[in-house]
C-alpha cells in the first residue's frame, strides 16, 4: 500500500481533456472520497465544463468560487477567465497574466496544492497540446505527493504528459483505468473521516 492518504487529487489537461478527465472520473468508483479539482485550457465564454463533466460521475461538480470551502467526495473545475489556487481549507480565483497562454493554468493550481498538502495529495497530468502541468507536477512530487501521467501514447495529444514526464521522470505512467487503479490504491481510507 501506498504512504499517500489522499486529501486531494489534482487533474490538469487540455486538448482532449474532456472525454480524458470524464474516463478518469467514470473510472474512479464511488466511495473514493478524496475532493477531485480538474483544470481544463478553455476559453472564458465557455463554462459548460461542470454539466459536461457531471455526466460522467454521481458526485457533485461544480466551479468553485472565491473562498469557498474543499470538501471531500467533491469535483471542483476551473472556472474560465481564473487561476484557481488552494490552500488547506478551500479556494482563491486570481486574475494574474496567463500562464502558458491560459488562465487557468495547470501549474498555478499544482503549485498551490504542492504548498498546502505536501505528501497529502496527487496530481495528474491527462492529454494536452503545451506543457503547462510539468512545473507544478514537479513541485508536486518534491513536496513529497504522488506524481501520476496519462500515457503519451494513449493522449489524445502527448505533447502535455511528454512535458511532465521530461519534468518529472519518476512519475507513475498509465492509461486512465492504470491511473485511476493507481489513485485508489494510494487512497488509504480513515476511519476518522
Amino acid at each position: 500500500m501506498s504512504p499517500h492518504r489522499l486529501d486531494l487529487v489534482v487533474v490538469g489537461c487540455s486538448w482532449g481533456g474532456l472525454a480524458a478527465a470524464g474516463a478518469l472520473l467514470e473510472a474512479l468508483p464511488g466511495d473514493f472520497d478524496a475532493p477531485i479539482v480538474i483544470v481544463q485550457h478553455r476559453s472564458e465564454a465557455r463554462s459548460v465544463l461542470t454539466e459536461l463533466l457531471g455526466r460522467h460521475t454521481t458526485r457533485s461538480v461544480a466551479e468553485p468560487d472565491d473562498k469557498a470551502e474543499l470538501r471531500r467526495g467533491h469535483v471542483y473545475v476551473a472556472p474560465p477567465g481564473y487561476h484557481l489556487l488552494l490552500d488547506r481549507t478551500g479556494f482563491s480565483l486570481a486574475t494574474e497574466g496567463p500562464v502558458h497562454h491560459s488562465r487557468p493554468s495547470v501549474d498555478v493550481l499544482f503549485e498551490s496544492a504542492a504548498d498546502a498538502f505536501g505528501e497529502r495529495m496527487a496530481a495528474v497530468v491527462l492529454t494536452g497540446a503545451n506543457d503547462d502541468g510539468a512545473t507544478g507536477l514537479r513541485r508536486v512530487a518534491a513536496a513529497g505527493g504522488l506524481a501520476l501521467v496519462q500515457d503519451p501514447a494513449s493522449a489524445e495529444r502527448a505533447t502535455m504528459p511528454a512535458a511532465a514526464l521530461a519534468a518529472v521522470p519518476t512519475a507513475l505512467v498509465a492509461d486512465i483505468p492504470g491511473l485511476a487503479q493507481i489513485l485508489v490504491a494510494a487512497a488509504v481510507r480513515s476511519e476518522a473521516r
